[in-house]
C-alpha cells in the first residue's frame, strides 16, 4: 500500500504543478539511441537505417529516429515525482503504455525544457495507474518538438483513496493510445530483427538505468530468469520496421506512434513485426519469435505517402 508523508488530498494533487526537466543531446546520443534499438545490427551498411548512425551520402547530420524522443520522459518517473500525498518506488514500476506525438523531425542536437504535468492516476488497491504528460520545447526557439504520455503501473503503490470510491482522474482524451484490434488478414508487412544479447546493455547507456536490465539478481528478485530488454528497447525496434518497411525508410513520415506493451522480451530473442496499413495508420504487433508470444501491440499515424514512400 502506498505510504505517504501526508493524507491525500484529490485536490492538492490536481492543483500540484510538477517541476520542469532539461534534456541536451547530440549526434552522438542519437547514434548510440540507434544502434540501442537495432539499427545496423543485421547488416552494418543497411540502406534504410544506415543514415541514422552515419553521415551516408554527404549528409550532414545524422537523422534521428522518432522513438529518440521517449527519452525526454525518462527522468521524471524513474527518478520519483513529488505528488501530494502520494509515493511510490520507481524501482516497482512497470511500463504500460507509451504515447508519443512528434511535430516536426528532431534535429540531431538540442537543448530541450520538458514541461511535465499529471495526465492521469488510478487507485487500482494493490496498485495503482499514474500517466505522465512530458511536452518537450526547443530551447532557443520555444518550438514544441514532441509530447509524450507514460503509462507505468506501480507495484504495492495503491490504497491511498481516502474515500470508499477509488480515485480516478484521467485529462486526455479518450480516442488516444487506445488497444488496437489487430486484424485477421494477412499483414501488409512483415520484419523479422534478432536482438542481441548485449542489447539491454547497449540500451540502457540512453539513460535508462534501471538494474533490472542489466543486473541478474535484481532481475531475479522481480522474478525473471534474467535481465529482461527495456520495453522502450521493444518500442523502438518496432518503430524502426515500420519507418523501414511502409515508410520506405523516411522517419519525417511518423506522426504518431502509440505502443501497449503486453510481455516481457529477453535480450538475444528475435522480434517479428507485423504491419498492416490502413490509409494513414499502420497497426502493427510485435511477437518474440521463439516463444510465439504477443509483446507489444499499437498504431502509428503517418503523414501521407507519396510516390517516395
Amino acid at each position: 500500500m502506498a505510504s505517504s508523508d501526508s493524507e491525500f488530498n484529490p485536490d492538492l494533487l490536481l492543483a500540484h504543478k510538477l517541476p520542469e526537466t532539461r534534456s541536451t543531446y547530440n549526434e552522438r546520443d542519437v547514434a548510440i539511441y540507434a544502434l540501442g534499438v537495432g539499427a545496423c545490427g543485421q547488416d552494418a551498411v543497411d540502406s534504410h537505417e544506415l543514415k541514422f548512425v552515419y553521415h551516408e551520402n554527404g549528409q550532414e547530420h545524422v537523422q534521428v529516429l522518432p522513438t529518440f524522443a521517449s527519452l525526454f520522459s525518462l527522468g521524471s518517473l524513474t527518478d520519483g515525482l513529488d505528488l501530494p500525498g502520494f509515493k511510490y518506488d520507481p524501482s516497482l514500476l512497470l511500463h504500460g503504455q507509451q504515447y508519443i506525438e512528434v511535430y516536426r523531425p528532431l534535429p540531431s542536437k538540442a537543448s530541450l525544457i520538458n514541461k511535465v504535468s499529471l495526465a492521469g492516476l488510478q487507485d487500482k488497491g494493490k496498485a495503482a495507474i499514474l500517466e505522465i504528460e512530458t511536452r518537450s520545447y526547443d530551447q532557443g526557439s520555444d518550438e514544441l518538438l514532441c509530447m509524450n504520455r507514460t503509462t507505468v503501473f506501480l507495484r504495492g503503490a495503491g490504497g491511498f483513496s481516502n474515500s470508499s470510491q477509488a480515485f480516478s482522474y484521467k485529462n486526455y482524451p479518450s480516442n488516444q493510445g487506445l488497444a488496437v484490434k489487430i486484424p485477421k488478414t494477412q499483414p501488409s508487412a512483415v520484419c523479422e530483427e534478432r536482438t542481441q544479447p548485449s542489447q539491454a546493455l547497449l540500451y540502457r547507456l540512453s539513460g535508462d538505468y534501471n538494474p533490472l536490465h542489466s543486473d541478474p539478481n535484481v532481475a531475479k528478485l522481480a522474478g525473471f530468469p534474467r535481465p529482461i530488454l527495456h520495453g522502450l528497447c521493444t518500442l523502438g525496434f518496432a518503430i524502426k520496421a515500420i519507418i523501414k518497411c511502409i515508410c520506405k525508410g523516411d522517419p519525417s513520415a511518423v506522426k504518431t506512434i502509440s505502443g501497449r506493451f503486453l510481455a516481457t522480451v529477453f535480450p538475444g530473442e528475435t522480434l517479428i513485426t507485423e504491419m498492416w496499413l490502413q490509409g494513414l495508420r499502420v497497426i502493427y504487433q510485435t511477437k518474440v519469435k521463439e516463444r510465439n508470444k504477443a509483446v507489444l501491440s499499437g498504431y502509428v499515424d503517418i503523414r501521407g505517402l507519396s510516390s517516395s514512400l
